[in-house]
């Protein structure tokens, strides 16, 4: 945590921004499994659980006739500040920011469980994604490979929507009698 404090207070982020914005702190992945190239032909990694559960719902789509594609998985703290601090390097408000970015200790991305999502044909990484048969095809879907939307549409974090950010959750486990 004393790494994020540096890293926080070397990028301007307030003490109180995961309390503001309700998020979770998200560990990172010590696993990682290659699920293939991203869109840009880089290898991308999932947490082991979340990378067999991608490889189901990808085969699904595909049988269907839908593409999908991954753009980003597992992203690590490290990098996470590199994105904000190169954001900032070009002159973008911090709060802008931190409406399309969690701050790096926050972000899905280090769980190894998010995956943002394009078909290939829809600009990666915007909102036009949701007009694709993809995205209706996860709306439909996802969840059944245990993906969910996390940021729809007026979200309680106050991020950007992003139709192309899905994240596998663990199954919930019974409660033992």
């Amino acid at each position: 945590m004393a790494d994020l404090e540096r890293i926080w207070a070397e990028l301007g982020i307030p003490a109180d921004y995961a309390f503001r914005r309700s998020l979770p702190f998200q560990p990172e992945a010590t696993e990682l499994t290659s699920i293939g190239p991203d869109n840009q032909n880089r290898d991308c990694r999932l947490a082991p659980e979340a990378a067999l559960a991608w490889r189901a719902m990808e085969d699904a789509a595909h049988a269907e006739g839908i593409s999908l594609q991954p753009v980003s998985g597992f992203r690590s703290v490290l990098r996470q500040a590199e994105l904000i601090r190169n954001k900032l390097a070009r002159g973008d408000r911090l709060d802008d920011i931190l409406s399309s970015n969690a701050a790096p200790g926050y972000s899905e991305h280090h769980t190894g469980r998010a995956l943002d999502i394009t078909d290939g044909v829809a600009p990666p990484l915007s909102e036009l994604f949701e007009l694709t048969a993809a995205f209706a095809w996860l709306s439909r879907h996802a969840e059944r490979f245990g993906f969910c939307l996390t940021y729809p549409r007026n979200n309680t974090h106050g991020l950007v929507y992003e139709p192309w950010h899905w994240c596998w959750q663990a199954p919930q486990q019974a409660p033992r009698k």
